[in-house]
């Protein structure tokens, strides 16, 4: 497998070469040159382990040709290892919810916050933080890793990659638009590899922050960055697995299963797409956006425009620039390799420039035709934990709250919904308090994490100083 950047002027790159690049050097993202097909016939994977369906779903995406490709086996003990710590045994387990969907849809919802950090961003970041080790061991190499974060990302990479050994980490987080568990979680890790950064502005302000970085390219080859947001590519192989996983165990090639995914940044649902691609019999895939609601309305109107970011309940989707998206835009635009790679150019610098874009008739066709959208306000999402917790006994976190209000308003009779949950209710105890009056309990392993003493600073929304900062702290 060898990949290409979605803006089709940056080298071709094998795995390996591409996980440690993160974003291209021509500002693009990196994608597969094809969508593999499964593995197995999808019953194959109903009661294997989970370890076992992502070491055969992740394969074809990590197969090289080199000296140094990784081999199978080598794939199947860092899968291992990534999910060893993971809370729950299936790693990505269901819950029926039994109070049901108004619209008669079979409801489930995905539980994807059972790994050390309480969020949905573990699958994938514990894989990639040892397949950067693998990686770098093998290379005899060290990395800088810069990344931005709307809450749950940045504690996931910090636990993935604390200690270590030849990996820096700076994480980049909008000051007071966190959860306080989310900056708890990140700043109370005291390794010093790991070093936290509260940016005056947006997520979107650190999002852009970082790709400025990575755009630097004297900083960007002094310093050896690496990304482990979800520009990197190896983010999104890992997410495939639980889609595929969750429709062998619904048994999705004989009823049609669809999915509702609370959606920011667009990598969580960009997984899903590929996982049709490759042949995952997914019915729908159902985008839920708070209402910081651009893909929404661009799912309705086939025209992508930047309002500004509204801080809400959710804050992990509280996202106006969402990066995964070009990744969509290269599946779909038409015409060759080469017109892909121009054409997506060409409309990421308008949107970039201007803060809107009307896609291409054929590219607002395919996307309003393979996924359905909706949004949920503040006082929907407050109602739904309510009334989850009502019917069901069973608390949900606001994000998940997202996500159930749109599957239920878009849900149909005779299909099964599986909404997913992307952070445990603890992460976001207040709003969860205020909406049934039960404060859900932090696992043991963070019941002291008010208690423990935090450690970042706090830098302004500028390039020149959080270049001087990582450079300052993480002297290769």
């Amino acid at each position: 497998m060898r990949y290409l950047s979605t803006r089709g002027d940056a080298p071709v790159l094998e795995f390996g070469d591409a996980l440690l690049t993160g974003l291209a050097i021509d500002g693009g993202l990196y994608v597969p040159e094809r969508w593999p097909s499964l593995p197995r016939p999808l019953g194959v994977y109903r009661d294997l382990p989970y370890v076992d369906v992502a070491t055969d779903v992740i394969w074809p995406f990590v197969e090289g040709s080199g000296p140094g490709a990784m081999s199978h086996d080598e794939l199947g003990a860092v899968v291992e290892a990534a999910y060893a710590g993971f809370r729950h045994p299936e790693v990505a387990p269901l819950h029926h919810l039994v109070g049901g969907d108004p619209a008669g849809a079979d409801e489930y919802v995905l539980e994807l916050y059972w790994g050390p950090t309480l969020a949905f961003k573990d699958i994938a970041l514990q894989l990639v933080g040892h397949l950067f080790e693998h990686e770098l061991h093998r290379r005899r190499a060290t990395v800088t890793v810069v990344g931005a974060t709307s809450g749950d990302t940045g504690s996931a990479a910090i636990e993935a990659l604390r200690g270590r050994e030849g990996i820096e980490l700076v994480m980049l987080h909008p000051a007071g638009r966190v959860s306080e568990v989310q900056r708890r979680q990140m700043t109370t890790v005291t390794d010093s590899n790991i070093h936290n950064v509260a940016v005056a502005g947006t997520f979107d302000d650190c999002q852009d922050l970082v790709k400025a970085m990575f755009g630097d390219r004297p900083f960007r080859e002094r310093m050896g960055l690496a990304a482990v947001n979800s520009i990197n590519w190896a983010r999104v192989a890992a997410q495939i697995v639980y889609y595929v996983t969750t429709a062998a165990r619904l048994e999705a090639d004989r009823r049609p299963v669809s999915f509702t995914v609370p959606t920011g940044n667009f990598g969580n649902v960009l997984a899903g797409h590929v996982a049709r691609r490759m042949g995952t019999p997914i019915e729908r895939l159902v985008l839920a956006s708070n209402r910081n609601d651009i893909v929404t309305r661009t799912h309705a109107s086939g025209i992508m425009e930047n309002r500004g970011v509204e801080p809400t309940t959710s804050p992990a989707m509280d996202i106006q620039v969402s990066s995964n998206f070009e990744r969509l835009l290269y599946d779909y635009w038409p015409g060759d390799r080469g017109a892909r790679g121009a054409g997506v150019a060409e409309a990421m610098t308008e949107f970039r420039a201007t803060g809107r874009l009307e896609l291409p008739q054929p590219v607002a066709a395919a996307f309003s035709a393979e996924f359905d959208a909706g949004a949920a306000g503040e006082e929907e999402v407050s109602r739904t934990i309510a009334e989850v917790w009502d019917r069901d006994h069973y608390l949900i976190d606001p994000h998940t709250a997202v996500g159930v209000t749109v599957g239920r308003r878009l849900g149909l009779a005779g299909e099964v919904m599986v909404e997913l949950a992307t952070a445990h209710p603890a992460k976001f105890g207040d709003t969860v308090e205020r909406a049934t009056g039960i404060q859900p309990e932090l696992p043991d392993h963070l019941a002291d994490l008010m208690e423990r003493e935090e450690r970042l600073v706090e830098l302004p929304d500028d390039l020149a100083v959080i270049e001087e900062y990582v450079e300052r702290v993480c002297r290769r």
